[in-house]
């Protein structure tokens, strides 16, 4: 098998497996009404718990003995904090941070 075949068989998989996994909760409660009451409180745990995985990640290999001593990355967080509460746009936050870190990684703090 070549590469590109196995590439393109690979990428094939993983979004049907993608697809799938989105499509799935809609085929299992298409004819009821109520949703299960586990169900409900993933849905209202797993967004929060997921965003704060994200962030402790993001976050776990910050030197704060080796310049720039984390400066960037705590700012950028401060930022995507204070968008998302001011605009509500997570689009907005998220990019918003992601170029402020961008420029002070390469421009400010070099």
């Amino acid at each position: 098998m070549t590469d590109t075949l196995s590439t393109l068989l690979i990428v094939g998989v993983a979004s049907i497996c993608t697809a799938a996994v989105r499509f799935l909760p809609f085929v299992i409660f298409r004819g009821n009404k109520e949703i299960p009451p586990k169900v409900q409180y993933l849905g209202e745990i797993l967004p929060s718990a997921i965003i704060a995985t994200l962030v402790v990640y993001c976050l776990k290999d910050i030197s704060f003995v080796r310049p720039p001593n984390g400066i960037p990355e705590i700012l950028s967080v401060a930022l995507v904090a204070f968008l998302q509460y001011k605009r509500g746009s997570v689009l907005l936050s998220i990019g918003g941070g992601t170029l402020f870190y961008i420029f002070l990684a390469n421009v400010v703090f070099i």
